[in-house]
C-alpha cells in the first residue's frame, strides 16, 4: 500500500500512562491492532480526504457526551433511541470506518480491542495522514452500556465565546484548549443551513454579519442563495480545507470564518490572543493540537471492568 507522508514530521511524545489507560495497552493481547487501524484508515483516506473531518466530529460528539466510550456508534431501535439519533449526530458520518477497522481487528484478536478505543485511534491516524500531528494515544478504554438520545447537548455553531467556554470547561478544558480544539475546523464542511442567516440577516438586522468579510458573503450567497437546491455545503477553512495546520486561525483573523463560533474567536477579546498566537505559530499549534486531542480522548472514559468489549460497535453485546 502507497504510504502517505505528513507535511510536517514532528512526533509528539506524551504521558505513557494516565490513570487506567496506557500507550501500547494492546501490546501484549494483540499486538497488530493499532497498525490495523492504521492500515483502514489509510485506506479510506487515499479514496477520501474528508474521512478526516468526519472522524474528528465522531470523536468529539462521542466525548462530549458521556465521555469516550462509543455510545454514538449504538444503531437506534423502537425501545432505545440512540445518541446517533439525536440532531447534532443526524450529519455525523465514517460509522463504516469503524465496523471495517473493528471487523479487522476481531478477526485477528476477538472481544479484546474496544470500540472506544478504535475511534482514538482512528481518528489520530487519519490527523496524521492530513498533515496534521503524530501523537501517542494511551488506550484501555471500554466500551460504554448506554446511548440515549435524550442526552446529547453540544456546542452550537452559534454560541458565543463564553457560552462555549462554558461548555468546554465543563468537560475539564482551558479556553487555550478550547480555541486550540475548534481549529479541528481546519478540516471539513459545513451545511449552509447553520450559518446561513450570516449572510444577509444576522440576528434579524436585515443586514449580513459585519463580522464576515464581504466578498466572502457575497460568494456564500452565491452557493446558500434562494437559487440552490437541498442544502449544500462550504468548507470551514476557506485556504486549505483538506490539511490541518494553521490556516484556519489566519482565515478568521481575516474574518472568514464561516461558523458563527468560529469567527466569534477572532472577535472576542479572550480569545483573539490566542487565534493571533496560533496562526504565527504552526509548530505551538501542532503541539498543542496533539496536547488537547489527547486530552479529548480521555475525557470520562471506562476502564477496568467498568462497560464491556462490544463484538460489534453498533450494537450492545
Amino acid at each position: 500500500m502507497k504510504k502517505i507522508a505528513p507535511l510536517l514530521g514532528f512526533v509528539f511524545l506524551l504521558p505513557l500512562a494516565l490513570g487506567d489507560l496506557k500507550v501500547g495497552f494492546y501490546n501484549s493481547a494483540c499486538p497488530r491492532a493499532e497498525s490495523i487501524v492504521r492500515q483502514v484508515v489509510q485506506s479510506r483516506f487515499q479514496a477520501d480526504r474528508s474521512v478526516t473531518a468526519a472522524l474528528l466530529r465522531m470523536h468529539f460528539h462521542d466525548c462530549f457526551v458521556r465521555g469516550c466510550d462509543a455510545s454514538i456508534l449504538i444503531d437506534s431501535t423502537d425501545n432505545n433511541p440512540s445518541e446517533k439519533s439525536a440532531g447534532p449526530n443526524l450529519t455525523v458520518r465514517g460509522f463504516e470506518i469503524i465496523d471495517e477497522a473493528k471487523k479487522n481487528v476481531e478477526d485477528a484478536c476477538p472481544s479484546t480491542v474496544s470500540c472506544a478505543d478504535i475511534i482514538t485511534l482512528a481518528t489520530r491516524d487519519a490527523v496524521f495522514f492530513a498533515g496534521g500531528p503524530s501523537y501517542d494515544v494511551a488506550t484501555g478504554r471500554r466500551d460504554g452500556i448506554t446511548s440515549a438520545h435524550d442526552e446529547v447537548s453540544l456546542p452550537g455553531p452559534t454560541f458565543s465565546v463564553p457560552q462555549a467556554q462554558q461548555a468546554f470547561a465543563a468537560k475539564g478544558f482551558t479556553l487555550t484548549e478550547m480555541v486550540t480544539l475548534l481549529g479541528g475546523h481546519t478540516v471539513g464542511v459545513a451545511h449552509c443551513s447553520f450559518f446561513k442567516d450570516r449572510l444577509s440577516d444576522f440576528r434579524g438586522t436585515g443586514a449580513p454579519d459585519p463580522s464576515m468579510d464581504p466578498s466572502l458573503a457575497v460568494k456564500l450567497n452565491v452557493t446558500c442563495g434562494a437559487s440552490s437546491s437541498g442544502d449544500p455545503t462550504v468548507s470551514l477553512d476557506q485556504s486549505t480545507s483538506s490539511i490541518v495546520d494553521n490556516k484556519f486561525y489566519s482565515e478568521i483573523l481575516a474574518k472568514r470564518g464561516i461558523l458563527q463560533i468560529d469567527q466569534e474567536l477572532a472577535v472576542d477579546k479572550s480569545s483573539v490572543p490566542i487565534v493571533a498566537k496560533f496562526a504565527s505559530d504552526a509548530n505551538g499549534f501542532r503541539q498543542s493540537f496533539a496536547n488537547a486531542m489527547v486530552k479529548m480522548g480521555n475525557v470520562g472514559v471506562l476502564t477496568g471492568n467498568a462497560g464491556e468489549i462490544r463484538k460489534n460497535c453498533r450494537v450492545f453485546n
